[in-house]
């Protein structure tokens, strides 16, 4: 899928000093940014209901 995104010109210029710095594409370096946001969201979600899972699990037990 191909995502278009209006920037700031303040943020367009960080994306692009970061970009440099790391010696890749400003295009590279937003997809990865994307793709760690979205996996943390999902490592979140499942630390949680790991939580709630261990919590009420006696709960859990006897109402099976």
């Amino acid at each position: 899928m191909r995502l278009s995104v209006e920037l700031t010109p303040a943020l367009e210029a960080q994306l692009a000093a970061v970009a440099a710095r790391l010696n890749v594409s400003a295009e590279d370096l937003a997809a990865a940014a994307l793709r760690d946001l979205l996996a943390q969201r999902e490592a979140d979600f499942q630390a949680a209901a790991g939580r709630v899972l261990e919590k009420n699990r006696e709960l859990y037990r006897r109402l099976a």
